[in-house]
Parts: structure tokens; C-alpha cells; sequence
């Protein structure tokens, strides 16, 4: 780490996962999402398991989630790589499934000019929103880690999802201060009305064949 004591938005990301209680990540090696990686490995408390593709590497997180019942993590490119964990995306979605998906993005300067600078999808967050629960863009360094917090609750808030979220590689490069909170933020839990219950209970009660489903 410099002796300034800063450390990089990779870095805070990976500290931020660990608070959360995230073991294992899953994902495809690209240099536009290399500072998180990296992190992974300085800090060597998140395994990151490498796939052959994005479309497998978000479908490994999806069962990691689904069989630990924590939030599942994979990390994929930007462009062509983001657009191959679509379909993974759209499974997760259809299931309910806690997982967080970390896509690099091209250089902050080059973003929505259309000048089709390399690995750079047309519109890939509207893509991410159409399949994830929600899609965000990280547009800072100093908001890298609330964005990523509330991409983390949102996946995890019933009725639970894939969220998305867009990092450009020089915003994961960054050197920021190290943050003194990388607790997640509180997830709420629905409990249902004494009412409804009673209800419930009552219908199945005169039900001649009661199935709950």
C-alpha cells in the first residue's frame, strides 16, 4: 500500500465484499477488471475462481448463492463479455437469486461519446438493467463504495436479484482513502400482518385438500 495510506477503489471493493461475508467470486480475467482482482489477491481472504466464460462464471455464482444462501459475486469484462452473462443474468432474475455483478467499463473520458473506443457496447447499461434487478454505474472514485453498497442491499432486499454494476478501469485504479465503515447497509425483512395470517390459517383450516404453494 503507498505510504500516503490510501489504497485503490479495487482495494475498497474488495474490503467492502469481505465485510459482507463473500468467500468465493467468479469471473473471467480481463484488463477491465484487473484492480479488482488484484486486490483479491493482496488481500487473500476472496478465492476467485476463473471460468472459460462469463455466461458460466455468473452461472457458478448463481448456484454458490443459491446453495450457501449469501450473495453470490462474478466479475466480467465490458462490451462483448458483459453481454455474455446476459442470459445467466436473466436465469438468476427468473430464480430470485442474491448475486452481484461487477463489469469493468471503458475509461471514464470515452464513456457515452459513441466514438467506439475499444471493448465499448452501445447503451450496455440500459442492456444490464433489462436483465439484472437493477444496473448502476459507478461515476467516481469517492462514490465507488456507496454505489456498490447499495447495489449489494438492492440484490439482497426481497424480492431478491441479480444487480448489476458498471466500474470504469480507471475509476477501480483510483487512489482513495481508506473508508473507516465497509459494513453493508441494513437489509430489511417483510414479516406479514397478524391478519393476513390468521387468514391463512383459517382458509386452510375449511380447505378439503389445503396446498400451500
Amino acid at each position: 500500500m503507498p505510504e500516503n495510506h490510501t489504497h485503490t477503489v479495487g482495494d475498497a471493493i474488495a474490503a467492502f465484499l469481505e465485510e459482507c461475508g463473500v468467500k468465493t467470486a467468479f469471473g473471467v480475467i480481463s484488463i477491465h477488471n484487473m484492480p479488482i482482482l488484484d486486490a483479491f489477491a493482496r488481500r487473500g481472504r476472496i478465492r476467485f475462481v476463473p471460468a472459460r466464460g462469463e455466461a458460466g462464471a455468473t452461472n457458478m455464482a448463481d448456484a454458490c448463492a443459491r446453495t450457501s444462501g449469501e450473495l453470490g459475486v462474478c466479475l466480467t469484462s465490458t462490451g462483448t463479455a458483459a453481454g455474455n452473462a446476459a442470459g445467466a443474468l436473466v436465469e438468476a432474475l427468473t430464480a430470485g437469486t442474491p448475486l452481484l455483478h461487477l463489469t469493468g467499463q471503458i475509461e471514464s473520458q470515452y464513456l457515452d461519446r459513441d466514438l467506439a473506443y475499444i471493448h465499448e457496447a452501445p447503451d450496455q447499461l440500459a442492456t444490464l438493467k433489462s436483465v439484472s434487478k437493477a444496473a448502476y454505474r459507478v461515476r467516481s472514485a469517492d462514490t465507488a463504495l456507496a454505489t456498490i453498497r447499495q447495489a449489494v442491499q438492492t440484490a439482497l432486499t426481497a424480492p431478491t436479484g441479480p444487480v448489476s454494476v458498471e466500474i470504469p478501469i480507471d475509476i477501480q485504479a483510483a487512489l482513495i482513502p481508506p473508508s473507516t465503515d465497509t459494513r453493508p447497509l441494513p437489509v430489511g425483512v417483510a414479516q406479514p400482518g397478524r391478519e393476513a395470517v390468521e387468514q391463512l390459517a383459517d382458509a386452510l383450516a375449511q380447505a378439503r385438500r389445503p396446498l400451500l404453494w
